[in-house]
């Protein structure tokens, strides 16, 4: 196992090192240029540092990048995107069938929570080969350099570490409040990156992995606080600005349940941020495929020629898209939860994200009615993600993947205001919804109170984006999938508490790191079982547990 061990961080460590100097090896100087030579260039010329960050965040979508480990054949295998929908598809709120071509039926049915799990494998080993690429901008930098690009450039290995310690803190265990003292995952920086390879290490607490988070993404927001507007202008969406980085430090105040801190983050967000809300008529018809959009403030920019695009169908968009090639033809797409749908008013312009009963959208232009009816999707199928470019039935699957956009920050607000007794969080609510996306709102507490339409607001808005299993971890809501459109197999109702809904540490890695047992393991549960249905959509949501 000690050989799998080194070939496993060995092949990691070579993507990383591949995807940062990729730049580098293009560069005017030389069509060839050694290891030791991309050194001395960024010791001698620190704007060739931003070759190491640009590595880092292409690997975020990689074709199959876990093909050693687990397989040529996983089709749902391909960076962060995977780990977007394998959470999303856990949950209540993405509902899918299971056919021959759904790669996501491991989290519908719940046999991902087995410690031999490939899907946990390989949400494991993506969120730790950020962490390395993160490490490896750090070990060959001055972290104390005046210079802007190279605190631009640390800035975003801080970042991006503490984005990915943050989702594996939610994934592997509970909540940090109440769970400080628990077992997390092993912590591995620059500083211990060369012992973990003999000695490995072992699981930190909740709070330490929180500790380490902080730490990074703090550091993040001082040095993008000093590094420059230039740099901000030049930066395009793929890498971490100071908006960004005050979204992400919000989100993990949120988790935190520091909502003063998470109120004060979100307005810097939007106060650092060129981005815009996206107006009723920019959403009135399938969109959010485009980092230019003037919402997004953070995303996944994909290239035609990409890897991922030239497979054709092991891509993101291939599996959530309707209106594009790809697997979504056949495994008859992804669908919102019927119980979540019927709850979105009429007046509201996202009810025509998904198909109604009758399978129509006034979303929709005639061309793309006529493909939806082509391949026969069912009542409550999304058509919020639009083809590349625009074109129907598209097999050139380049969408670009968003991991933030500004409407969050509204959101975040209005729920820090909420829970901090600061500002007036029905105010920011209804002021947002009534001006970007349903005219007619209005919110009177009854059968939900503000908090619960606060989150209700959240699942619609973000469907499909790869946040709605992390309020459900951060809120203890649980899953109640009853009445939602699952298989009735599938019909299960798992309470917050129940150890089911923590991801396994694979077995993979407690097998080759020596510093784990399989005393490491998270408990276990038993694979849930249907609950029987009523005869009426049940259209309450989950009590949220603080």
């Amino acid at each position: 196992m000690r050989l799998k061990y080194l070939t496993y961080t060995t092949a990691l460590a070579s993507v990383v090192l591949f995807a940062a100097c990729e730049e580098m090896d293009t560069m005017p100087e030389g069509s060839t240029v050694t290891e030791q030579q991309k050194l001395d260039i960024k010791e001698q010329d620190p704007s060739k540092s931003k070759a190491s960050v640009s590595g880092a965040f292409m690997s975020f979508s990689t074709f199959m990048p876990n093909e050693e480990s687990v397989g040529s054949d996983a089709h749902n295998d391909f960076g962060y995107p995977s780990i977007m929908l394998f959470t999303d598809c856990d949950g209540e709120d993405v509902v899918s069938t299971l056919t021959g071509y759904n790669w996501f039926s491991h989290s519908i049915r719940y046999t991902n929570r087995s410690v031999s799990s490939y899907i946990a494998q390989i949400t494991w080993q993506d969120l730790y080969s950020y962490i390395f690429a993160a490490n490896g901008i750090f070990s060959g930098a001055d972290l104390e350099s005046e210079d802007p690009t190279v605190q631009y450039t640390l800035a975003n290995g801080y970042a991006l570490r503490a984005f990915a310690y943050f989702q594996l803190a939610q994934l592997f265990q509970f909540n940090i409040v109440g769970h400080e003292d628990s077992p997390c995952v092993p912590i591995i920086t620059e500083k211990n990156a060369n012992d973990y390879l003999v000695n490995g290490a072992k699981r930190a607490t909740v709070q330490e992995v929180y500790d380490l988070i902080y730490s990074d993404i703090d550091n993040a927001i001082e040095l993008l606080s000093v590094c420059g507007e230039e740099l901000a202008d030049k930066r395009d969406k793929r890498y971490v600005g100071l908006d960004v980085a005050y979204g992400l430090r919000a989100r993990i105040n949120l988790v935190c349940q520091k909502w003063d801190a998470a109120l004060a983050d979100a307005e810097s967000a939007i106060e650092n941020s060129a981005a815009t809300p996206a107006s009723i008529e920019e959403v009135s018809g399938p969109t959010f495929s485009s980092v230019n959009e003037s919402n997004w403030m953070w995303g996944i920019i994909i290239n035609e020629t990409d890897d991922v695009v030239s497979s054709g169908i092991v891509n993101w968009i291939s599996h959530i898209g309707s209106l594009n090639y790809g697997y979504a033809n056949y495994s008859k797409g992804m669908r919102i939860s019927s119980k979540l749908y019927h709850s979105i008013a009429e007046s509201d312009i996202r009810k025509g994200w998904w198909l109604n009963d009758t399978c129509y959208s006034a979303n929709l232009n005639a061309r793309q009615a006529s493909y939806m009816k082509k391949y026969s999707y069912r009542a409550y199928t999304n058509v919020k993600f639009g083809p590349y470019n625009d074109v129907v039935g598209t097999a050139t699957n380049a969408n670009d993947i968003p991991l933030m956009r500004i409407e969050e920050m509204y959101l975040i607000k209005a729920e820090a205001e909420l829970m901090s007794g600061k500002g007036d969080a029905l105010a920011t609510l209804t002021d947002f919804v009534k001006t970007y996306r349903d005219p007619e709102y209005s919110f009177t507490e009854g059968d939900l109170d503000l908090h619960q339409e606060i989150w209700r607001q959240r699942r619609i808005e973000f469907w499909g984006e790869g946040i709605s299993w992390f309020d459900v971890m951060r809120l203890g809501t649980g899953i109640d999938r009853r009445n939602a459109g699952f298989e009735s197999v599938y019909a299960f109702v798992i309470a917050g508490t129940d150890t089911k809904l923590l991801y396994p540490i694979p077995e993979s890695e407690v097998q080759a790191n020596p510093a784990l047992s399989e005393a490491d393991y998270n408990p276990t549960s038993p694979t849930p079982t249907a609950a029987p249905e009523s005869g009426e959509e049940d259209l309450s949501t989950e009590t949220i547990n603080l």
